[in-house]
């Protein structure tokens, strides 16, 4: 059995896994994600790389991270969220501090592969992924492989433009498709649905401290399951807005199957409902044309993990055409 060593790297962990060729991660380790970024951060992921390589026969290691990744997979370009990353060569400081090949890939794209080949979209060879988290982000299986686009940074489709003059972004451009379908966009639906129904939100508030900032994510999500009102409304509104993007996607590149993750999807067919109306209600020639099957993942937060190892395995066994594990 041969294994390969994933890191996953978030906001507040360290995350990697030793994972086979099926998928199957037999061990994880973890370490805080230190806050100043930069250096403390590279040291890190190779901290849990090295804690996996001494206990298992591994031969590549593969870093998923939040970010645009150059076209050769060894330099971050632009890390948003993180400092100190910006045009850094992990692939040759990370090689150096574990002793082993690396390759990086952003975390939408890893989670794409996770799921397309051992998740939710096991064995489809035309897969799109939507990961609805604080933004919204994306990847792309066509024709069984990942795709990357011209320059490395392919499937951004969190700011793709909806809302022409819409809410700013914090790309700087105007009616970004994340500022309608992502966590922090159902957050602006509940206030607003607050805000209209004053009378009604009452018991969603009390779930907090009785204001709109002391409420989460979380307990909006449970307020929903339990039938409240507000709560349903602003899942549905968020729903609506995904599904139009997912119809217009589709439009172009035609996926078999529409993987929808991140953290808001266990919320479930609260989200995946209207999603999958306002796709069908949008889609052109919705009565006439095929429609994608739209489901939920099933690989949580391992399936950047997991992604990303299978990336470096087939990385290094220089895998041209992939042959699906079904």
């Amino acid at each position: 059995m041969t294994f390969t060593i994933g890191v996953d790297v978030g906001g507040t962990k360290v995350l990697g896994g030793a994972v086979d060729e099926f998928g199957e991660v037999h061990k994880t380790a973890r370490r805080d994600t230190p806050k100043e970024g930069g250096a403390a951060l590279t040291a890190a992921i190779a901290e849990v790389a090295n804690e996996l390589k001494v206990q298992f026969p591994v031969e590549s290691v593969g870093v998923s991270a939040a970010g645009w990744v150059s076209s050769d997979r060894k330099t971050m370009l632009a890390t948003p969220n993180i400092s100190g990353w910006n045009g850094a060569n992990l692939h040759q400081e990370l090689t150096g501090l574990i002793g082993l090949p690396v390759i990086l890939e952003n975390d939408a794209n890893c989670a794409a592969w996770g799921e397309a080949r051992f998740g939710a979209a096991k064995g489809k060879q035309h897969v799109l992924l939507l990961t609805i988290g604080t933004g919204l982000g994306g990847g792309i299986v066509i024709d069984g492989k990942l795709h990357r686009g011209a320059f490395g940074i392919a499937a951004e489709v969190g700011h793709m433009r909806v809302v022409p003059d819409g809410l700013l972004c914090g790309c700087g451009a105007k009616g970004c498709f994340e500022q309608y379908g992502s966590g922090s966009a159902l957050m602006r639906h509940t206030r607003e649905a607050i805000e209209q129904n004053p009378g009604i939100a009452e018991k969603l508030l009390a779930r907090g401290d009785g204001s709109f900032s002391g409420l989460t994510g979380t307990m909006i999500m449970e307020a929903a399951r339990e039938g409240d009102v507000i709560a349903i409304e602003a899942f549905r509104t968020t729903g609506k807005w995904i599904g139009a993007g997912v119809a217009s996607l589709s439009a172009i590149l035609d996926p078999e199957t529409v993987v929808i993750g991140g953290g808001v999807i266990d919320a479930g067919e609260l989200l995946l409902e209207p999603i999958r109306e306002a796709a069908k209600r949008h889609m052109p020639f919705s009565e006439i044309l095929p429609m994608p099957e739209i489901v939920g993942a099933t690989l949580g937060n391992q399936a950047g993990l997991v992604g990303v190892a299978d990336l470096a395995r087939l990385k290094k066994l220089n895998c041209r055409t992939i042959f699906w594990i079904v």
